[in-house]
């Protein structure tokens, strides 16, 4: 049996996740997820796939955020039909985020039409709703450390990642004739130290490791990022403002929330309203009570007088009228809302409308990727365009890197460490250049790996006759 892997995305960027496995008779993806960032990456998405989506027999998911699972509706749109698995909490979150995107996208294309601003004479969505909802039922639910069989000569096994809810490590066993093989992806690497998550399991030997290296040339320097978050919020507040968090459904509201509730309850800052403009994220929030052996928030969720997503302060908003109102505040308060890199969602209007006050602020809390508006914002461009509108920026903008959900270059370090066997091949992955450059040649040197930084579309033969 011989083994390759093509890289058909998170290979020199950071978003679009997929990985195609070759073994000859099988072949599988692990990951499915949209480019997002840069224009030229977006535009990959509408590329032709290199095969016929009905001949990839199985996908391996990570984790549910849309750069890793964004793509599965096109992908069965176009003729997969094989099984999705995933762990049971990355199953509920998928059919979140993937209703909403195809929601947001069916929207954009609409919206795009009307206003004119889209070089096509009738835009059309990537995938609709309707597409988003033919994902669900290939969807296979794992549990963690158990191993699964996908094929008589493979076998998956999830450990916990942190980084999100359900995020999951995934190690991947081929057994050959005469050898067996030892694949891990490491998915995104969450935090050691995350109050909310397990943090990400050591795996003690792989003959191929796939790394992301986000943050790989990084280190955070905020030892406690809640006091950097209370620091921009006072900030605000010492001007009558108002703070906007565009923030990720999934992992990054629920972080931010935690860290809200608890500054208040210690008098750190001011008692005011915090709404949460995100469906998605309300019903991502619900899921910590539905998996909570998934989190480390099991004692706090059960009392329900002190809940860090259910208290006074906070207000849920669902509805679109409601939304729109929030437009018009003028008070103090606290506006949560997606997309985290202000790429689309309900926060592009709350940013519309609030962007041109010197009073206000927005508080980035997490990766903004190359290309896309958090980054202009937080490298301090005087204007941005949003629903092809030119809006001035007069509002502060602050970026709480210390509250990601990636692990910096210290815990990447500390997780191939992990390793007590050498892995013979290491894959840079889920990085801008720099960062995977920087990673690859740290791990070389410090650790004695032999590392790889992969081209969009590059394959590499794996084993050969095993």
């Amino acid at each position: 049996m011989d083994v390759s892997v093509k890289f058909l995305g998170a290979a020199g960027s950071v978003t679009g996740s997929r990985y195609l496995l070759d073994l000859g008779d099988f072949e599988f993806l692990i990951d499915c997820g949209l480019f997002q960032g840069r224009k030229d990456l977006r535009r990959r998405n509408w590329d032709k796939f290199p095969m016929p989506p009905k001949d990839v027999e199985a996908v391996i998911l990570t984790h549910a955020h849309l750069d890793h699972i964004g793509y599965l509706p096109k992908l069965v749109k176009d003729g997969f039909s094989g099984p999705i698995y995933c762990t049971g909490a990355t199953t509920e979150i998928a059919k979140i985020l993937l209703l909403d995107s195809g929601k947001l996208q069916e929207e954009e294309a609409e919206y795009a039409k009307k206003k004119g601003y889209s070089k096509h004479e009738n835009p059309e969505p990537l995938y609709t709703i309707e597409d988003a909802e033919a994902v669900f039922p290939l969807l296979k639910p794992q549990e963690f450390k158990k191993p699964f069989a996908i094929h008589p000569s493979v076998e998956v096994t999830y450990y916990h990642a942190g980084h999100i809810l359900g995020a999951a490590i995934t190690k991947i066993v081929i057994k050959g004739e005469v050898q067996t093989k030892k694949l891990v992806f490491s998915g995104d690497l969450g935090r050691y130290h995350d109050p909310l998550l397990y943090p990400p399991t050591m795996i003690p030997e792989a003959d191929v490791v796939w790394i992301e290296s986000t943050y790989g040339d990084r280190v955070s320097s905020v030892p406690k990022p809640e006091e950097e978050l209370a620091n921009a919020i006072n900030d605000i507040f010492s001007r009558d403002g108002l703070a906007i968090i565009p923030a990720f459904a999934v992992g990054r509201t629920q972080l931010v929330m935690y860290y809200l509730y608890q500054l208040i309850k210690k008098g750190k800052i001011q008692n005011v309203p915090i709404y949460l403009d995100s469906p998605m994220a309300i019903n991502v929030s619900q899921l910590y009570r539905e998996f909570h052996q998934d989190h480390q928030l099991i004692a706090v969720l059960e009392d329900t007088d002190h809940h860090p997503f259910q208290h006074s302060n906070l207000h849920y908003i669902r509805k679109q009228e409601q939304s729109r109102m929030l437009n018009d505040l003028k008070e103090k308060a606290i506006i949560i809302s997606a997309s985290g890199m202000a790429t689309g969602g309900r926060v592009l209007h709350h940013l519309m409308h609030h962007l041109p006050n010197e009073r206000n602020g927005v508080i980035f809390v997490g990766y903004q990727a190359e290309g896309t508006r958090g980054r202009r914002l937080v490298n301090g461009e005087s204007g941005i365009r949003i629903f092809g509108q030119e809006v001035p920026v007069k509002a502060k903008v602050y970026n709480v890197e210390g509250l990601s959900a990636h692990a910096d270059q210290n815990e990447l370090m500390e997780w191939a460490e992990g390793f007590s066997v050498k892995p013979k091949l290491a894959f840079m992955i889920h990085g801008e250049e720099k960062s995977a450059t920087v990673l690859a040649k740290k791990l070389k040197k410090e650790l004695g790996w032999n590392t790889v930084i992969p081209n969009y579309l590059e394959s590499f033969m794996l084993f050969e006759g095993i």
